[in-house]
């Protein structure tokens, strides 16, 4: 019995292409593993530059007459597609059991999330207003308007796959793009297909959107140097942001990019230590910490160090890690066998140096338990980039100061926490962190459609959510209007 949903699992193998289901061209395939069994799910014969030109193509065309239709028709598609999503949540939480090795109440938790921001995004068609502006010209009229931008190509991550991918999915969408989306290859059903599906049976017009999954193995920078997209949009590791911005960069196209990073939750000495344990605990663990915006780092005021310490363990040895299929599992295994020894790896060897284990053990497959560390000499492998699994390191700092300059210490900048019973210090250390998004009393992991959601130093480009949205997919356009015969120097 296939794992995937019966409206996707005959898909779950193919390209989507200007509305089409059909297999890849190329040369070789994309397997779908399950992380916890190991059992192979499906495989994809990878999409070619070929057919990367022919989604192009049809977005191109497909979207001048989408550009034109009425915001309502736009927004009810949208919401269609929040409703299909809704009536298919429980098949979509058993794919992504299968696929991502996510517990029932983490995808449950992302399906939630994917809802509600659909349903936002659902009302940006009516958002983008335009406005006149001031002539310094007697007798002129300025108007400034947002258009879409075109096609906007989308590349989506292996975590929260649905969500992150969705989101830039639909605003552009809704605000009168194309676009092609690439899955990762480890979620090419989760963040590829089921997107797929849901616009498809929202009636979303053929061509609107596609979806490839392929590798720049075989089609190199084809997805971001054709002449068609304007705007591309990526969710992944720095190295490969990087690569995306400066070849966009390059081809003088936009670029919105999340690159993740280190993420720190700091522990004041007025804390309410239980609220931030609990916290902490959600912060580091939730989908086995492969969140970018997981707290890796617990700074804890050293005046509260043992007892915060203490509550925090009790809260981590009471998580249970294991098959992903059972309701009362909290994490669950990594989704590849090098992500697992490499974070194992450095575990040891952040042991081996000196740093003192004080939750844990040994991995078993791809399955990392939940790890608890400090005194982390600071060259250790664990503190110099981003902890990709449910290991987190507890470091105790001299006060306000040096919690802030520790945080700081890192160039990443994305999210961040701080704990203190004192809301008004809470704003002052939040404004002093070097990141996107700070949350006082609150866990480093949240995201809400009408916020701005971005990063700092090099964890980023852009914002999304909210208004942002209008900035990241849409362009300014000024019209004149010159009332009257104007005289000119010619």
């Amino acid at each position: 019995m296939s794992p995937f949903p019966a409206w996707v699992e005959p898909y779950a193998g193919q390209q989507f292409i200007a509305g089409a289901w059909r297999p890849g061209t190329g040369e070789w395939d994309v397997v779908d593993f399950d992380p916890w069994t190991g059992e192979k799910l499906t495989a994809i014969t990878v999409a070619t530059a070929a057919e990367v030109d022919s989604a192009y193509r049809a977005a191109e065309q497909a979207q001048r007459d989408w550009a034109v239709t009425g915001p309502h028709e736009r927004r009810s598609v949208l919401l269609r597609a929040a409703k299909v999503l809704a009536d298919r949540e429980a098949e979509v939480i058993d794919a992504m059991t299968a696929e991502l090795g996510a517990t029932r109440w983490r995808a449950a938790h992302e399906v939630a999330l994917a809802r509600d921001f659909l349903d936002e995004v659902a009302q940006l068609p009516l958002r983008s207003e335009g406005r006149v502006v001031p002539s310094s010209v007697d007798g002129k009229e300025n108007h400034v308007t947002r258009v879409p931008c075109g096609t906007v190509c989308v590349i989506g991550p292996a975590t929260f796959p649905l969500l992150l991918a969705l989101k830039p999915v639909a605003a552009a969408l809704a605000l009168g793009n194309a676009v092609v989306l690439k899955p990762h290859q480890a979620a090419p059903v989760c963040g590829g297909a089921v997107i797929a599906r849901l616009f498809q049976e929202a009636g979303l017009p053929d061509g609107l959107l596609s979806v490839l999954t392929t590798d720049v193995a075989e089609v190199g920078d084809a997805l971001i140097e054709h002449r068609v997209p304007q705007v591309v949009c990526f969710t992944g590791s720095e190295e490969s942001g990087r690569h995306v911005a400066a070849v966009a960069g390059r081809n003088l196209k936009r670029a919105v990019l999340e690159t993740g990073g280190t993420t720190s939750l700091l522990v004041l000495d007025d804390a309410d230590l239980d609220q931030a344990a609990d916290a902490a605990v959600f912060s580091r663990f939730l989908d086995a910490g492969r969140l970018c915006m997981s707290a890796s780092r617990i700074l804890v005021d050293a005046a509260v160090l043992e007892p915060f310490t203490e509550k925090f363990l009790a809260r981590v040895t009471a998580l249970r890690a294991g098959d992903p299929r059972d309701p009362g599992v909290q994490v669950g295994p990594l989704m590849a066998a090098r992500d697992a020894e490499r974070l194992d790896a450095d575990v040891r060897a952040a042991v081996a140096a000196g740093a003192r284990l004080l939750v844990g053990g040994a991995r078993a497959g791809n399955l990392v338990p939940p790890t608890v560390l400090t005194d982390v000499p600071a060259d250790a492998a664990l503190l110099r980039r981003e902890i990709f699994g449910p290991v987190v390191v507890v470091r105790g700092v001299a006060g306000e100061d040096e919690a802030v300059r520790v945080a700081n210490a890192t160039p990443s900048g994305l999210s961040g926490a701080v704990f203190t019973r004192d809301i008004r210090r809470g704003l002052r250390v939040a404004q002093r962190i070097e990141s996107g998004v700070v949350h006082v009393n609150d866990a480093t992991l949240a995201d809400e459609p009408l916020v701005p959601f971005g990063s700092e130093k090099r964890s980023g480009l852009g914002r999304l959510n909210g208004e942002a949205m209008v900035d990241a997919f849409t362009t300014a356009k000024w019209i004149s209007v010159r009332h009257g015969h104007g005289t000119y120097p010619l």
